[in-house]
């Protein structure tokens, strides 16, 4: 799936999953009312991370593959920073992952393949992550993971969980922070939401839900009348550790008073062992008293943990291996068409309410019109949806299409504006032609616009920009610095007051003279994306040459589409998109309109002489001190080209723990390869130099 998509669709892609996965991180996480199963949030992690592997020179700033968790807000619980961060887990979802990760860790640890490895498992239990730190043997504070560095303060709380010691026996270390589930079991979480209906209170989804609401309250008393639990299957800060594997340290939790997964045993078999262990829990999963949605491994030996490491945000050493999605049955009530950012028709089908995983699951993406082609899918069809392997729920059979019944007929204008809607030879996706004029494209283009790796221009978010465009305020980039002359109108709107509108206002005009690259990206032209735009600013330098050389080529003249075309990594796609977009008279009002506001300086690259200057530098893999971007930005400053794949113009590749083909075509082609630590030699070395 990813191989079909062009740099700007997975830039656009990645964009907005990086603010799905945060919105859900946020309603899971600091408002306990996801609207996603544990599964269905995986799919979207797992899509991320699968762009991310494709195509990691667009690696996003705010990716979720660096967050753990979700930053606590305003609480009045109070905050708490944990000594020892606490990290999430790296999923699997097949035998053939597993056995990687098993292989993965025996090559970073150099041992025989004939080595024996005993790893630990225990039923993955789906509840609210929390931290017990006990100083001489008493407990002194709990809190929950938040984002990982900071939590929510539930000290006064956790006194009302049974399964939970105030006070630790004799001989325990000086300090121990005990890390566990709370969670709720099936029975008693029945009963609380029939209590709750009873009283007209609210309902909670599920356990996890009800878990973490109860444990978050204000009140103390509220959750001494909530039936919660906890396990305990790991540690954080610690004046010292009683015992030299995962297995000794968790038996000896056990003989603190701390209840632990019944079904935590430690396997020596290899992948085999570890999968016919996760089959067996999966077949009595429903007869467990509470939820779980998978088995977690961890390396049994304490100094090979040690040696492995972390990466961004989970532990080498341990993995989470999850349970397929469910399949359901229902029927497509209506197919609807949505416009994106860059005017792609997105079909989306209207279900007949149907509960997957325990959640409702009420539409579905149809992807693009070959897809509902396929399917022979129309309206009033049953199909069987299913809640995994992709971004959201889909269509994975349609059970009637043998019935007689009308086609769906796929619309040749968009629903938007009224503009042709058609698909560019060799593709399948159809897009509304009306760019800039169409308002389903607009808001979209201006949250592009503004965000991170574009303008990055603060304040102004999904929401503020919705309101002011239907206010009428902001309808094309150039509108975004005319708001100051709107600070008494946005004064007088709820929710604004005089220091976040100053905040804005001051975030626009520190943006007057913005970076030429960043301000073609944020046009949102197809094809250009971040780093088409930095190599096409790179040769030009100045945004009117570009424009010129644009109308150049697509009026004929072949020696200006010979100069675009001649800077690498710029194929005819970039070239015919660039003329389009300056062909269409509403673009180049938009455009000119925009530079009678902002003014972006000379576009130059500073660089200094190293050993890589004129070469091109890939990087693959994780990069564990340094994000992709700054990498990328460190090869343009020593005078290389950092390219998004290997090839036999490649000269240097910087490879990171998760190397993969990458890795495998460089030893094929003789391209010279350094780690993590053999690149910032070559920085510093530059550095010394100069």
């Amino acid at each position: 799936m990813t191989g079909e998509l062009s740099e700007a669709q997975a830039a656009n892609e990645l964009m907005r999953l990086a603010r799905e996965i945060a919105r859900h991180d946020r309603l899971y996480h600091a408002e306990d009312s996801p609207e996603v199963t544990d599964a269905e949030y995986d799919a979207l992690v797992r899509r991320n991370a699968e762009l991310e592997a494709a195509f990691p020179h667009l690696v996003r700033a705010d990716s979720p593959s660096r967050k753990v968790g979700h930053a606590i807000a305003a609480s009045p619980l109070g905050k708490v920073t944990h000594e020892v961060r606490m990290m999430s887990l790296d999923n699997a979802f097949s035998a053939e992952e597993v056995a990687e990760w098993l292989a993965r860790m025996r090559r970073f640890l150099s041992l025989p393949a004939d080595a024996a490895m005993a790893v630990t498992a225990e039923d993955k239990i789906d509840g609210l992550s929390c931290s017990l730190r006990y100083e001489n043997g008493t407990l002194v504070r709990a809190a929950t993971r938040g984002d990982g560095q900071v939590g929510e303060d539930v000290t006064a709380n956790v006194a009302h969980i049974p399964d939970i010691p105030q006070q630790l026996p004799a001989g325990v270390p000086q300090v121990f922070e005990v890390r566990g589930e709370v969670y709720m079991e099936k029975a008693a979480f029945a009963a609380l939401n029939a209590a709750q209906a009873e009283a007209g209170g609210k309902l909670f989804a599920n356990p996890r839900n009800a878990a973490a609401g109860s444990l978050r309250q204000k009140d103390a008393g509220v959750t001494a009348r909530r039936p919660l639990r906890f396990w305990a299957h790991g540690w954080g800060a610690a004046s010292s550790v009683p015992g030299s594997t995962q297995s000794e340290v968790v038996e000896s939790l056990r003989e603190w008073g701390f209840p632990v997964s019944p079904l935590f045993t430690t396997i020596t078999g290899g992948a085999e062992a570890l999968v016919a262990h996760f089959a067996a829990i999966g077949a009595g999963r429903a007869a467990l008293p509470y939820d779980i949605d998978g088995v977690v491994y961890k390396l049994d030996r304490l100094d090979w943990q040690e040696r492995l490491g972390f990466v961004a945000k989970a532990p080498r050493w341990a993995l989470a291996h999850k349970f397929p999605a469910e399949r359901a049955e229902t029927t497509v009530q209506g197919i609807d068409i949505q416009v994106g950012r860059t005017g792609k028709l997105t079909p989306v089908g209207r279900l007949a309410p149907v509960l997957v995983g325990g959640v409702t699951v009420t539409n579905v993406t149809l992807h693009n019109r070959d897809e509902i082609a396929r399917l022979g899918l129309r309206v009033g069809d049953r199909v069987v949806i299913q809640r995994a392997g992709d971004v959201i729920p889909q269509v994975v059979e349609n059970l009637t299409r043998e019935e007689p019944r009308a086609p769906f007929v796929f619309p040749d204008h968009c629903p938007e504006c009224g503009s042709e809607a058609v698909a560019e030879e060799g593709e399948v996706d159809v897009r509304c032609t009306g760019g800039l004029i169409c308002p389903a494209q607009r808001t979209q283009r201006l949250e592009h616009f503004v965000s991170r790796k574009a303008l990055d221009i603060e304040g102004l978010g999904e929401k503020t920009i919705a309101q002011f465009f239907a206010l009428g305020w902001l309808e094309s980039p150039a509108d975004i610095y005319r708001l100051r002359r709107r600070r008494s109108d946005i004064l007088g709107l709820e929710g604004w007051q005089e220091k976040s509108v100053d905040n804005l206002l001051a975030a626009i005009e520190a943006k007057r003279a913005p970076d030429a690259a960043r301000l073609l990206f944020a046009l949102g032209i197809r094809h250009v994306g971040e780093v088409t735009a930095r190599d096409l600013m790179k040769r030009f330098h100045e945004l009117p040459i570009l424009r010129t050389l644009a109308e150049q080529a697509r009026a004929g003249e072949s020696d200006a589409a010979a100069e675009l075309l001649a800077i690498d990594g710029i194929g005819p796609s970039v070239v015919e998109a660039l003329g389009d977009f300056f062909h269409e008279p509403h673009n180049v009002a938009v455009w000119e309109d925009l530079l009678n506001e902002v003014t972006p300086p000379r576009y130059e690259v500073k660089t200094v002489a190293s050993r890589v200057s004129g070469k091109t530098v890939v990087f693959t893999g994780k990069l564990e001190t340094m994000s992709r971007d700054e990498a990328k930005a460190q090869a343009e400053r020593l005078g290389a080209k950092a390219a998004g794949s290997v090839s036999a113009k490649t000269d240097l590749l910087v490879a990171g723990p998760g190397a993969g083909s990458k890795m495998k075509k460089a030893a094929e082609l003789g391209i010279e390869v350094v780690d993590e630590a053999g690149w910032a030699a070559i920085v510093a070395e530059a550095a010394g130099g100069g």
